[in-house]
């Protein structure tokens, strides 16, 4: 996930299978999976919020936040960004061998 210098969620990219069970079977890679996709419908359905979706293949999830929110839209975006936040955390801890998060901080560029 990826946070801007003021601490807004501004992007997240899931990527690979977590090699907990076989293809199909993986409870791991389906959970990542269910948060995710369920972060980006909820963006559109209960904010209004158009996530752009930079990849979306098999195995890869990568959506950025548009920039210019309105306020209300803004607090919504970030409270579902932090509730996905949440929810990778928790997978991670119970499942430290087959998923990595990690958390970024995009630097402005002028």
């Amino acid at each position: 996930m990826t946070r801007d210098m003021s601490g807004r969620w501004t992007a997240c990219k899931m990527t690979g299978h977590a090699g907990q069970a076989e293809w199909g079977h993986d409870i791991v890679c389906s959970a990542v999976s269910v948060l995710g996709v369920t972060c980006v419908n909820s963006l559109e359905t209960l904010c209004g919020v158009i996530a752009k979706i930079e990849d979306n293949r098999e195995g890869i999830l990568s959506f950025t936040l548009p920039e210019n929110l309105n306020k209300n839209q803004e607090a919504q975006a970030q409270l579902l960004m932090s509730s996905l936040h949440v929810g990778l955390q928790d997978v991670a801890q119970e499942y430290p061998d087959n998923l990595t998060l990690s958390i970024q901080i995009r630097r402005e560029t002028k």
